[in-house]
Parts: structure tokens; sequence; C-alpha cells
């Protein structure tokens, strides 16, 4: 980019850095604080407990990306990458959470992490290994199963008095309009932040129709103190491979965000130099995670979104970024915040992730497209979709199977992406 305002190593004035910082975190707020309330409701855990899992989600966050932004020898980037939980652990840490609550999902977030350590040593062949049909398809399975997450949210969520009643469809199908009207009709910033605009506007509404509890904001105190494994740690290596996946793709996401963000700061990125950043990258996913584990938190990866931003604002300066860890960590630090964002209404948050997750799906469809829709994409991604999205809508068919096998195969996102990766490795190229 040849119009860049702020390049990679500038140093905007502290004014600019802290609107500029404020505009990344509200770019990717949405996506941070959407997961750990998602775990939260299908756990059913406390309020109190679900404010707690959005402030260490904030901090982590905060923390991690400083990991990202300043290059500590093999750690870190060096680019503006804002990190944060990402949608694509979502399904993994529902089933795991299901079956042992967050010590086993904090667990296996911390057990997994190495697989991006790997991945950094051989940054050049991970595309190779990992082809844009394969991850394509695992990105489509984890957006198409979480939309049913999306839908129930959205009508009042399972467990709800008022499930699927007329009060809950309208106001979250209000959210989703909102949403629709900002993303089509506006440009710039409004739309990088439409999905947070539709949450607000439902907030709002919500709170004039005394649909919110304001009681646990008044009960939250001022300051968050982080306990590290406050709920403890778990393992149960059966459920590896859903994680194992959930990591492989967040990799090659991760590589992606680098190389756009490095990109849009004016860097080149057919250097050796690219090549270690993003090495620096993936290790600082693979520890940042790591933490986040320890911090009662899920994942750590880069946000796409962050590179609208930088486009929209021509500003790529890398200390942007501490800008933006800084907030996240003071957001994270005020329980009092995090109590406002727990009341929020499921049909709210439903209105905004149904739309969240269908483009989740829609990513999938056009990773596969920059391989080329060939007939033998079509053919891999057809079956694997099949098969993926048959143990989805009918895990019964896994029941006859050694307990073992069960919680491997009961991840739609691990036996279509099993299927996939069999699939591309037997079918010749030729046969497009």
């Amino acid at each position: 980019m040849s119009d860049v305002f702020y390049k990679l190593e500038d140093t905007p004035p502290l004014k600019l850095l802290i609107i500029l910082g404020i505009q990344h975190v509200l770019a990717m707020f949405v996506g941070l604080i959407t997961p750990p309330i998602i775990i939260a409701a299908t756990l059913g855990i406390s309020t109190e407990d679900k404010a707690f899992l959005i402030s260490m989600a904030l901090i982590a966050s905060g923390i991690t990306t400083f990991m990202q932004v300043k290059r500590w020898g093999p750690l870190g980037s060096g680019l503006l990458g804002v990190q944060g939980t990402s949608f694509t652990f979502v399904p993994a840490a529902i089933s795991t959470g299901l079956a042992g609550g967050i010590p086993l999902i904090c667990g296996m977030t911390i057990a997994a992490a190495p697989v991006e350590l790997l991945l950094s040593r051989f940054v050049k062949r991970a595309g190779k290994i990992f082809p844009p049909v394969v991850m394509g398809t695992v990105v489509m399975l984890i957006g198409l199963s979480l939309i049913r997450v999306g839908i129930t949210d959205m009508v009042g969520g399972i467990g709800s008095e008022d499930f699927g009643s007329i009060h809950n469809i309208l106001l979250g199908l209000f959210v989703l309009i909102i949403i629709i009207i900002i993303n089509q009709f506006t440009n710039g910033i409004l739309r990088v932040g439409a999905v947070g605009i539709g949450l607000l506007a439902g907030y709002i509404v919500s709170a004039l129709l005394g649909s919110i509890d304001f009681s646990p904001i008044s009960e939250a105190g001022w300051i968050t103190i982080p306990v590290p494994l406050k709920y403890g740690i778990k393992f149960d290596f059966a459920y590896i491979l859903p994680w194992i996946f959930a990591y492989l793709v967040s990799s090659i996401e991760t590589m992606g965000d680098l190389t756009a963000s490095a990109q849009n700061s004016g860097e080149k990125v057919d250097t050796p130099l690219h090549t270690e950043r993003l090495s620096g990258g993936l290790v600082a996913d693979a520890l940042g995670s790591m933490l986040a584990g320890f911090l009662n938190s899920m994942p750590n990866t880069t946000f796409s979104q962050n590179n609208g931003v930088i486009l929209v604002t021509k500003a790529g300066a890398r200390r942007i970024g501490y800008a933006a860890g800084t907030i996240l960590i003071i957001l994270g630090l005020v329980p009092k915040f995090s109590a406002i964002i727990s009341v929020m209404p499921r049909s709210v948050l439903g209105g905004a992730t149904i739309a969240l997750f269908g483009f989740v799906a829609i990513s999938g469809l056009k990773i596969i497209m920059s391989q080329g829709l060939t007939d033998r994409n079509l053919f891999i991604l057809s079956i694997s979709l099949a098969l993926g999205l048959g143990i989805i809508y009918e895990p019964s068919v896994l029941d006859q199977l050694p307990e073992t096998l069960k919680k491997i195969f009961s991840s739609g996102m691990v036996t279509g992406g099993m299927t996939s990766v069999i699939l591309n490795l037997v079918i010749p190229e030729d046969r497009s």
C-alpha cells in the first residue's frame, strides 16, 4: 500500500494511538466476548462466573496482543495483529465442556497448543500440507455446526422459560435487521462495526422493555483479580482431535491475517523477514493460548476484522496494537463492565451470532474457491460435509462405538475434517 498514513514502525501521536486502539477493540469486540458467553450458556453457569470468564477473555486478549505485536526473539510477529478467542474453538469447547466443564476446556486448550509451535517450524510447507480444500471444509463445518447455537439463542436459549416466544423472536430479528442495514448501506468504520452496533441496539431496546436484570451489575465490584486455573484443570486426550483441527485452522488463519496486516502496513511479504514474522506469529499464538488456558480462557488467535480497520484508517503501526492491548486489559480488570455484558439477553446475542456463524460458513467456502471449485474439490467437500453434518444432525449413530471412538468422532469437525484430509491424499489431482 502506497497510501498508508502510518507504516509499521511509525509512532502516531498518543491521542491518535488511543483513538485507533479503541477502533480496533470495537471491531473485534463482539467476536471476542461471544465465545465465553456461548460456553457459559451451554454449561449453565452463573451470571457471576460468566462475567468472570468475560473478564479473563479480555485480559488474555490484551496480554496476547502484546505478545503478538512485540517481537521477542522467536516470539511474536512484530505486526499489528490483535488477538482474541476465535469461533474456531467453540465447537470443540462445547463438546469438551459438556464432558468436563471449564477445567477440561482449560486443560485441552493448553494440551493442544503445541500444534502451533510445531507448525511454526514449517511455515512454508503448511499450505501444502493443509490445502484450501481441507481448511475450507473444516471452517464451513465450524460455521454450520454453530448456526444451531445461534438460532437457539435467538429464540431465548435452551432451558429458558420463554423459549420461542414472539418477544424473543422479534428481538433477535431486530438485531439481525440492524446488522444487515449497517453492513449493506454504510461504509468504513460503521460497516466494520455492524455486529457491535446491532448488539448495542438490541441491548438498549431490551433495557427499555424491562427485559434485563441489572442487579448483577450493581453487585459487581470495580476490580477483577485474575485467578489462574480458578476452576481447576483436567485432561482427557480422547477429545484432543477436535482441538488439534481447531489449532490447525487457527494457524492457517493467523498466517493469512498477518500477511494481510503486513501488506496493509506497507511491508513486503515475499521476503525471508516475512517468513520469520509468520513463524513468530504462530509461536505467539501457541504460547498465548497456553497462557489463556491458565487464565480460564480459550485459545487466542489473530482477528481478521482488524485488517479491515487498517484498510479503513490507513494506519498499520504496530504500536496501535499496544494501545488496543492496554484497553482490553483495562476493560477486563473492571468487573462491572463484564457484568454489563453478562446480563445481555440471549435473544440479542443470538440475533448477532446467527449472522456471524453464517459468515464463518461462507468464509470456508471462499477459502475453497481460492483453489478453484474443481470437480475434485467439490467431491471432497460434498462427502466431507455429508459425513460431518450427519454426525451433527444425528449423533446417536455413534452410540454403539467404544467410548473413546465415540468421543473422537462425536465432533462433526473431526469427522468431516479427517474425511477431507484422507480424500485429499488419495484422490489424484488430475481428476479435476
